[in-house]
């Protein structure tokens, strides 16, 4: 799936659940992340698969740190 076939509702979801994402990568419990979410999150290039784990990429880092409030 590519990010032109993402609904901008869903990107825009995504995107709010992205830090809850990485605080669970963070503490190594990526199993708690629902299949279709991480699927969609590849697809939009936010995380990856790196040797078998799953990791935030540049891309969902910065995304990350847009949501932090200012």
């Amino acid at each position: 799936m590519t990010q032109a076939l993402l609904s901008l509702s869903r990107q825009e979801a995504l995107r709010a659940d992205l830090p809850q994402v990485a605080d669970l990568l963070h503490h190594r419990r990526a199993g708690e992340i629902d299949e279709a979410v991480i699927d969609d999150m590849v697809s939009l290039s936010w995380l990856e698969w790196l040797g078998g784990s799953l990791q935030l990429t540049t891309t969902g880092v910065n995304i990350c740190r847009q949501q932090q409030p200012k």
